[in-house]
This record gives structure tokens, sequence and C-alpha cells, in this order.
């Protein structure tokens, strides 16, 4: 069997498997093992759904990317330390605004609702926020 070299892992062609190699991991393995696989791809899935502890809302995610919104390290800080005072302060959903960009955020879960880059602020209407953050 060939093997392709992506990203340091080798991955058979799928093209060469016999088709009768379709296996049920339900049949192969135990509960305590289908838990134990069901937790650790729960697992991946939230740290893919993150920003490095900050998550990321579908919404949020699909602006960031509309918008070409760069979250370098720098803007990372921004948001950890933005989110921080927001606890302290008793903020539940917030504006945390940037130099970059102004950010919704879920405070409690720290989670980013959306993003807009700051020319397309002054347009629009920020509603169900309690508090309002401005970081330089």
């Amino acid at each position: 069997m060939t093997n392709n070299k992506i990203n340091n892992i080798l991955i058979p062609q799928v093209s060469k498997l016999p088709q009768h190699q379709n296996v049920d991991l339900s049949d192969k393995l135990g509960n305590h093992q289908q838990d134990e696989f069901k937790s650790l791809l729960k697992e991946q899935i939230d740290q893919a759904e993150s920003l490095h502890g900050l998550k990321l809302s579908v919404h949020a995610a699909k602006r960031i990317q509309e918008r070409q919104l760069n979250i370098d390290g720098e803007e990372f800080f921004k948001l950890r330390d933005a989110i921080d005072k927001l606890k302290n302060k008793g903020g539940k959903d917030s504006l945390v605004v940037t130099d970059k960009a102004a950010y919704i955020v879920d405070v409690q879960n720290e989670k980013i609702v959306t993003a807009m880059d700051k020319q397309s602020m002054s347009e629009n209407v920020f509603t169900k926020i309690d508090s309002t953050l401005f970081i330089n």
C-alpha cells in the first residue's frame, strides 16, 4: 500500500484500500472505549472552535474571515485583558473596541459573538450590550 505524507502524518491512499474493509467501530470497541473516543472527539472539536482560550461563535468566525480581520498576538491579548476587566466589573454582553476592530463578547463564556472592522462601526447600532470597553 502506498502512503502520502501530509503534515508529517502518513495517510493511506483510500483508492487502494479494498472495499470490504469498512469497519463498524461499535462492533470492535467496548462501551468504555466508545465513551473515551467520544470524549476525545468532543475535546478536539472544542479546541478547534476556540482561538487559544477565546471561543468564537460560528457567526464571529465568518465575520472575521469576511472582513479580513487579523487577530494577531497583540489583538488576542487585548481581548483577553478586556474580558478579564469586564468580568471583574460584572459585564455580561459587552462591546470591546480596539484600534483595529470592534467585538461583541459574551464575557462569562469568553466567547466572541461577532466582529467588525472600525470603518464599519459608524453606521451600526449595538443592542443587547450592558457594557463597553475601549482599548488602545
